[in-house]
């Protein structure tokens, strides 16, 4: 603060206003006495104009001659010479007709005005007054003016008086004066001025010493601004407004590190994979930065696990005694007390220590004081308090409160977030590697276990089995009697099948009614002798329908066997698959295992169809297909789903009939270029502006110059990168997490957007989640088709959708093939639905 430049400023400010009065002063006045110039020369022109006008009447009744009224006016006109009054008179037309015309200025418009209204007439100039008076003839006047009437206008008089000279020589004097008396006043002004500045510097220069010694908000609630005694009454109401703003500015002032404390509190709301993974850790390094603006030594957690038992955190800046930590223990039972209301509740407790080489010996109980927060989630279901031991002597203030509030409400949301997501993450863990309905191994797995199998028995030089089960007649139950009853049977088989297993077994549920078996370490007849005893059991089981109808059903069993039908786990599944078909074929209720000539069977389709896959790229015959994808909440087409086809003969082969031997092959990736060109060259010519969802093959991971491809094919036909989103099915990608990871970076790095398919029926969900930025993520069909009719589906997709709310990622829902269906997801608040119900796939692009 600068109290010379105030001082100057004040100077400057009333010398400035010296000047304008002395100037508004002369002004002023000088124009008053103008103006009673004027007017004073108006009235004495006016009394000379009566004068003359008197006179020319007594002149009149005298009877004069002709001679002796041109005496008269001579000697009136003579009387003005060298005066600034001139006096004229003009003679009407009647007068002169008789008495003759006399010598005489021209007649001007004013003058001729009042020989023409008979009235009089005056002006005025800022030089100059005039006044104009007509002459009426009277009755005395006849006698001599015989041709008039009384009322008649005999002639005018003009009484002009030019006061120019008188005006001027007034501002001069004024002027004169003015300068006389300005030095005077700005003498008086500057001794005013002087004593007026030393009793305002009397407060201001306490004042901007104060100011000055301000270095922090501690420093600032110390200033008090005094009043003094020689100062003036109004200046002393400054001061004590100033007084005023103070205390209400010690109350909001923030100190610069607490705003940057704030500021990096709000960057802790970002929740990463690390800070999941090691969040005990980064309570510890929090614990650091909160000390730095307040003094805590402790942070408490508190979340309840299951059957009201708590799990209870304790974080210490530094290492305290013994005592203190068993304090510490009721105080968080405490707080379990004061926010949930249980007493005596179950509890885990571990103390944690950010610095042990910081000692807390000297910390005292009552040095410490808690405050503590609750929160409490719908879904999943999870309670949770944080509190913090701050030091009891803190100066309590509304900043303070706020900043405690502030790390509270972080804290509680931080780790309220990193648990739900656990929480999400665990039955996610659960469901993506089991199947919901029966709690067997999901495909995924058995598909996993079955490539590790042959890996091992290579390795160790053993035998095993392969056995796929399929229900013969389970359909018209389901549709006899309805969905749950079908749930509730192939629960009962699943553990049919379960207790007629051996123990090291792997059964899995492969979909719908159809189940595997891997049978470890094994010859084809002790496989043989496990599909048998499952084939007796069924025929032994019975379930109750609602109706109490007794139902039962049969099954068909294919068999393979490592390394007598092949080597390849792939081959082996579709043998044994191939094999469940035939005792199908073959009547049902059966076991049937391969040949000779059922092995060449398969391999000569399995030929056949290389060829056909061959043929379609040599003859351009690979065509896309869409499915659209519409938008739960406006049902609107958003999205399509660009699918692959083969055109043969008229008809159309899905990709799920050749894709395993385009792989095998090793030209997937040609087939991809083909029908990821043909969409985009559609998107152009029908100037489609909705989503482009494209399947990608796991292939496309290993070729480097994929992305550059793709990014070339939308620059040819202008295609928006916004517009496309890749999608990889969840189950191809678990073995190659790093490239994956780069191939994504580089999508992204592209423009183009990125989705996970068929999420939950891998085992790695979380991983997903954790390590790639994930755009869209479409539930698998299996959670879907029943979700309305099983709770476990029904938990497992709210948790997904929940999950992702939370991370700004959108899900799908596919297989919605009716309208209970649509419905049910559109309650639960899914982003988009994709199935048969919306659309089946076609050559149309929807829009």
């Amino acid at each position: 603060m600068k109290i010379n430049s105030l001082k100057n400023s004040f100077r400057i400010s009333l010398t400035a206003i010296t000047i304008s009065l002395f100037i508004v002063f002369y002004f002023f006045s000088s124009y008053i006495h103008t103006n009673l110039t004027i007017e004073e020369n108006q009235k004495i022109s006016e009394s000379l104009s009566k004068q003359v006008f008197n006179s020319m009447y007594q002149v009149m009744r005298k009877g004069w001659s002709r001679k002796d009224l041109k005496k008269f006016l001579d000697e009136t006109k003579s009387s003005f010479d060298g005066s600034n009054y001139d006096v004229e008179i003009f003679r009407g037309e009647k007068v002169e007709k008789i008495f003759g015309e006399i010598e005489q200025n021209k007649i001007t418009k004013d003058v001729q005005k009042v020989f023409d209204t008979k009235t009089k007439l005056s002006s005025s100039t800022n030089e100059s007054t005039k006044i104009i008076t007509p002459i009426i003839a009277k009755n005395e006047c006849v006698k001599c003016h015989v041709n008039v009437t009384e009322g008649d206008i005999l002639g005018v008089v003009r009484v002009e008086y030019n006061f120019k000279d008188i005006i001027e020589n007034t501002k001069h004097k004024y002027f004169i004066f003015s300068l006389i008396i300005l030095p005077l006043m700005i003498v008086i002004v500057y001794f005013l001025a002087k004593n007026l500045l030393n009793k305002i510097n009397l407060s201001l220069n306490s004042f901007e010493d104060k100011v000055n010694s301000i270095n922090s908000v501690k420093d600032f609630k110390k200033i008090e601004v005094c009043k003094d005694k020689k100062t003036y009454v109004e200046f002393d109401k400054v001061i004590q407004g100033l007084n005023t703003l103070s205390q209400k500015l010690k109350d909001i002032a923030v100190d610069k590190d607490i705003l940057e404390f704030e500021v990096k509190l709000l960057d802790k709301m970002i929740i990463t994979s690390d800070i999941i993974k090691d969040w005990k850790e980064y309570i510890k390094d929090l614990l650091h930065e909160i000390n730095i603006v307040l003094p805590v030594y402790c942070l408490i957690t508190i979340f309840k696990t299951e059957n009201e038992h708590y799990e209870i955190e304790i974080f210490w800046y530094g290492k305290p005694e013994e005592n203190l930590l068993e304090h510490l223990n009721e105080v968080a039972k405490k707080m379990i007390l004061d926010h949930h209301h249980l007493e005596d509740a179950e509890c885990n407790i571990n103390h944690n220590f950010s610095e042990e080489n910081i000692c807390l010996t000297k910390l005292a109980i009552d040095d410490i004081e808690h405050e503590a927060k609750s929160i409490l989630l719908d879904a999943p279901k999870i309670g949770g308090i944080v509190g913090l031991g701050v030091q009891s002597k803190l100066e309590k203030d509304s900043v303070h409160s706020i900043v405690i509030d502030s790390i509270l409400t972080t804290l509680l949301n931080l780790v309220g977030s990193i648990k739900a997501i656990n929480k999400y993450t665990e039955n996610l863990e659960f469901y993506a590697t089991r199947d919901p309905l029966t709690g067997l191994f999901s495909q995924r797995v058995f598909r996993d276990l079955l490539e590790y199998e042959v890996k091992r028995a290579n390795s160790h030089k053993y035998e095993f089995g392969v056995i796929v089960i399929d229900c013969d007649n389970f359909k018209p139950i389901n549709d006899t009697y309805g969905h749950s009853f079908g749930d509730e049977f192939l629960k009962a088989f699943a553990n049919l099948l379960e207790n007629s297993k051996r123990p090291e077994d792997i059964l899995s549920r492969y979909g719908g009614d159809e189940f595997t078996l891997v049978i470890p370490e094994s010859t084809i007849n002790e496989t043989y002798t496990v599909a048998k005893r499952i084939l007796e059991n069924v025929e032994k089981f019975e379930l109750t329908a609602p109706d109490g109808t007794i139902t039962s059903m049969t099954v068909s069993i294919g068999i393979a066997q490592y390394p007598e039908h092949s080597q390849n786990e792939k081959e082996l599944f579709d043998i044994a698959d191939s094999m469940m078909y035939k005792a199908k074929y073959e009547g049902k209720n059966s076991v049937r295992y391969p040949n000779e000539t059922d092995i060449e069977e398969i391999h000569q389709k399995m030929e056949d169809q290389s060829i056909i896959v061959l043929d379609a790229i040599k003859h351009e015959k690979i065509v896309p297909h869409f499915q659209p994808i519409m938008n739960a909440s406006t049902d609107k087409i958003e999205i399509n789903e660009l699918l692959m086809r083969i055109e043969l003969d008229g008809d159309i082969i899905s990709a799920g009939k050749f894709i395993e031997t385009a792989e095998s092959l090793g030209i997937v990736h040609q087939m991809d270029y083909m029908v990821i060109e043909a969409a985009f060259k559609k998107i152009k010519e029908e100037n489609y502006k909705g989503l482009m969802f494209i399947n990608l093959s796991p292939k496309a991971l290993m070729i480097g110059e994929f992305i550059n491809k793709i990014v070339l094919l939308t620059t040819k036909y202008g295609i928006n990168r916004e517009q496309i989103v890749f999608e990889i099915t969840e189950r191809e990608t678990v073995k190659s997490f790093s490239l994956l990871e780069k191939f994504v970076q580089n999508l992204k790095a592209e423009g183009f957007s990125f989705a996970i398919d068929d999420f939950g029926s891998g085992f790695s969900s979380f991983h997903y989640i954790k390590r790639f930025p994930i755009d869209y993520i479409k539930i698998d069909g299996d959670f879907i088709v029943n979700l309305h009719n099983d709770k476990k589906d029904l938990a497992f997709v709210k948790s997904i959708i929940s999950l992702a709310k939370e991370l700004n990622v959108k899900t799908i829902a596919e297989f919605v093939e009716n309208e209970d269906v649509l419905q049910f997801l559109k309650d639960i608040e899914i982003d988009y639905v994709q199935g048969f119900h919306i659309g089946k796939p076609s050559k149309v692009l929807k829009n």
